[in-house]
């Protein structure tokens, strides 16, 4: 079979140590001077470049040579010439590493392989074996059409994935190979925002708690927080985390800011909500100032985080009330009163709003909720499935805001960088399609912007990635895909990620559970990845049900529904 561009056959025995511009030697393939411990498969082309650009190339493969390297004892060399295999070209004293993006058939040239490939990076040559060592990327020198094209053997590979010595962790093994692991450089993957994306059943959540557990155990004096809106990551951390849910949490209502307290008091929309909110504004600023230490601050304003006074400000808008003349109507003080006093006296609120929590207690909720100090857990889950949904997004939003003026704030102090981590991201941060106008998405949006300036890291993990904000996902400096089913959301994840990546980005909707793709600055190039099995103990309650098994078994029916029925009436749950 002919291709454009064919290996001659004397090349076929050529020692990649020598070089693509070295003359062919006039040897046979098993000639003494080859590389020991190397199979012939690695030192033997596979093709040429055909086309070169700025960010790959066009390469003719030898299907011959694609046949001889399947059969190789070597998983990579195995892999070779598939999309998004590695292969690599000898450029002066440089190996120039490179992916497969796509395959097809050269017609015109009865029957060969060109395929497109992406540069990755380079490394030099190793004197003695010829193998890639000093892996970096980016690339200084390019190849020249002609120049021959090698199988990336798993020795070079360990060179190419091994940690250049900055701090990492690792969590799982580099496919296709049997033993090379898998590491994300900390340093780079939260100073630059991730994200993990994923579909329902893929194995997102037990991924999650996974990089979450190796976070952690290599920061023990962490500080991490996570929005769990299901209740699934309590039972996966309960050993090295701190839980809360709505029975401990005691977040403070006064911490909320006035477009806060707007989201949860006003009932109205359009103009009438504009006039609620002026005269809510006007009546909090009363409450706030009549704190004694809002007199000692002197100047404060709706937004301050100053404890008051429910009943403070429940007494303010009735005095208002009193005030107006017969001609101007009551209604605007009658609805947000109204509203007041029905999360002063619902059960589902006091979490929120209860008279327990007027004191001045920010200090010790933001340590609490940061995990300063640590003292070994360095991460807090903040389950919120148990908030009433109507104020879930404000809750959400306030826990960020605090994030972030906490960060602002605290710039003059020793740096004390925070890992925010949201779960279900499309949920606060949406599109303009699905967007509802809630604080969360500004204030996360915010954060994906500007939070790496003051320290804040962020990881949105999320089923449904093209329902996320526009630009949001562009501000993740590390993207971790599992499958993905929904052609749109493959759509937009191409989008977002690096030229390099292509070819591994068409394998997104094949690859198997606990399967991903990830690319970006937490690793050194693109590599697919088979996340670890973590301990039963460590794994999230996100298991699918056994239908079979669970409807195969009778027995304590009636007790469950009672007890439901109870907890759901005491809303407990």
């Amino acid at each position: 079979m002919r291709i454009p561009h064919p290996v001659p056959a004397e090349l076929r025995a050529a020692p990649a140590s020598q070089g693509a511009d070295a003359p062919a030697p006039q040897r046979p393939a098993a000639a003494a001077d080859e590389v020991p411990g190397d199979s012939g498969n690695s030192n033997t082309p596979i093709g040429v470049i055909v086309d070169v650009s700025g960010a790959g190339a066009l390469i003719a493969i030898d299907p011959q040579r694609l046949g001889e390297c399947m059969d190789d004892p070597d998983p990579a060399i195995t892999q070779t010439g598939q999309v998004g295999s590695q292969i690599k070209v000898k450029v002066g004293n440089y190996w120039l590493l490179a992916s497969i993006r796509n395959q097809k058939q050269d017609r015109k040239a009865g029957g060969g392989i060109l395929a497109d490939i992406d540069f990755l990076g380079e490394g030099s040559v190793e004197k003695l074996t010829g193998r890639v060592y000093h892996f970096r990327r980016g690339v200084t020198r390019y190849p020249v059409p002609g120049a021959l094209i090698y199988p990336t053997s798993t020795e070079d590979l360990k060179q190419i994935y091994s940690s250049d010595g900055r701090p990492n962790i690792e969590i799982g093994r580099v496919y296709p190979t049997r033993d090379i692991r898998a590491g994300l450089y900390i340093d780079a993957m939260l100073g630059k925002h991730f994200a993990l994306l994923g579909s329902t059943g893929t194995g997102k959540s037990t991924s999650a708690a996974l990089i979450l557990h190796r976070i952690c155990e290599a920061a023990p004096e962490g500080h991490i927080v996570m929005i769990d809106p299901h209740g699934e990551y309590s039972a996966a951390f309960r050993h090295t985390g701190i839980i809360f849910d709505v029975s401990n949490l005691n977040m403070p209502y006064w911490l909320m800011n006035f477009e806060e307290h707007c989201e949860i008091l006003l009932t109205s929309r359009d103009a009438e909500r504009q006039v609620d909110a002026d005269i809510l504004a006007k009546c909090l600023l009363v409450a706030r100032k009549k704190s004694r230490l809002a007199e000692s601050l002197g100047k404060i304003t709706v937004d301050s985080p100053i404890p008051y006074l429910l009943s403070d400000l429940s007494a303010e808008l009735q005095a208002q009330m009193g005030k107006l003349d017969k001609a101007t109507s009551s209604a605007p003080y009658i609805r947000i009163k109204a509203k007041l006093d029905e999360v002063k006296s619902d059960p589902r609120y006091q979490f929120l709003f209860s008279g327990m929590l007027v004191g001045d207690t920010m200090a010790d909720f933001i340590a609490k909720i940061f995990r300063m100090p640590a003292d070994g857990k360095p991460i807090a889950i903040i389950d919120v499935s148990g908030v009433p949904s109507d104020i879930t997004a404000t809750v959400v939003a306030v826990l960020s805001r605090l994030v972030f003026d906490f960060a602002i704030w605290g710039r003059e102090e020793k740096p004390r960088p925070i890992l925010l981590v949201c779960e279900e991201a499309h949920r606060y941060v949406p599109n303009e399609a699905n967007a509802d106008g809630n604080s969360v998405g500004r204030i996360l949006s915010r954060i994906a912007k500007e939070g790496r300036k003051y320290g804040i890291s962020l990881g949105l993990i999320t089923q449904r990635p093209s329902d996320l904000a526009e630009g949001v996902l562009s501000q993740c400096g590390t993207i971790i895909s599992m499958r993905l089913n929904n052609e749109r959301d493959q759509s937009f994840v191409k989008a977002a990620m690096p030229e390099g990546a292509r070819g591994f980005l068409d394998s997104i909707s094949a690859l198997r559970n606990r399967e991903c793709i990830i690319c970006g600055e937490g690793v050194s190039i693109p590599i697919r990845v088979s996340f670890d099995n973590l301990d039963e103990a460590k794994r999230p309650a996100s298991e699918d049900p056994s239908f079979v098994e669970l409807w195969s078994q009778a027995g304590g029916e009636e007790d469950a529904v009672r007890r439901t029925v109870q907890r759901w009436r005491a809303q407990a749950g």
